[in-house]
């Protein structure tokens, strides 16, 4: 299983919310309280965030731990944002296709990650994969179900869907092809986020006076204003609303995650 947050808000540097809290998400790397799988995430971790007047996010990722990166320190202490998405990663296969595999993926204006693992990959996801064209495939940059999942909310983005629905279908795709999925997706473009809960914890915490929202897999910190995503859920957000919407269309057994010892962490 892996661990990612988005935020929009004033603009601030990246350690405010990824290295100084309690509970950030650096520290969610080796000591997470809230994941149902896996324990460390040390197999890659990665920022996106969005420079003023740009809609083309940056983007820093490395195949190691975030803890021994000590550029990554630097880097969150001095570049300020207004709007990021950032992960660690547990990996299924420890080092596969090294940073290629790290969230967060990128397109255009989009950041997006994957926090979950799509049940018995790759055979599970071999119909949704042959949706996709052929060169698509050709040009993943990794073979892990987490960029296969984000082909497929691309393509839906690119065909015009909005971000809550690029989410959803393919949530609901892949769960009826893979029962016990966790496909807990995040997305952002910088002035909006979108997340789904399916299978492992999402958390939000808006603050309208200060245009602040922060959507993530955990609260950094003990303020009482963090509110729990419901299991099925669709979290569409902006810097000063956020909007819940059960997912439906999959019966519930589709849905509910097994742990076995095939599927402990995540891509």
């Amino acid at each position: 299983m892996c661990r990612h947050i988005a935020w929009l808000g004033p603009v601030a540097p990246l350690g405010r919310l990824l290295t100084e809290p309690e509970h950030s998400l650096v520290r969610q790397s080796w000591e997470p309280r809230h994941q149902r799988y896996g324990t460390v995430n040390a197999d890659g971790f990665g920022v996106g965030w969005y420079a003023e007047g740009d809609p083309i996010p940056g983007r820093y990722r490395r195949a190691g731990p975030v803890w021994g990166d000590a550029t990554f320190g630097d880097l969150a202490r001095v570049v300020r944002s207004g709007a990021a998405l950032a992960a660690v990663r547990d990996a299924t296969l420890s080092g596969a296709d090294g940073e290629a595999a790290a969230a967060p993926f990128t397109a255009g204006p989009w950041l997006f990650s994957h926090n979950g693992a799509v049940r018995d990959w790759p055979d599970s996801a071999a119909a949704a994969a042959a949706t996709l064209p052929p060169l698509e495939l050709l040009q993943l940059a990794a073979r892990s179900d987490s960029v296969l999942v984000w082909a497929l909310v691309l393509r839906a983005l690119r065909a015009g869907a909005s971000p809550g629905d690029a989410l959803t279908g393919p949530v609901r795709e892949l769960a009826a092809a893979a029962p016990g999925s966790r496909l807990n997706l995040l997305l952002t473009d910088g002035h909006t986020i979108a997340a789904t809960a399916w299978g492992d914890s999402l958390w939000y915490l808006a603050d309208a006076r200060t245009s602040r929202t922060v959507v993530a897999s955990e609260p950094y910190d003990d303020d009482p204003r963090w509110c729990e995503v419901p299991d099925r859920t669709l979290l569409t957000a902006s810097r000063t609303r956020v909007g819940l919407t059960a997912i439906k269309g999959i019966p519930p057994q589709a849905s509910t995650p097994k742990p076995s010892k095939e599927n402990q962490d995540s891509e």
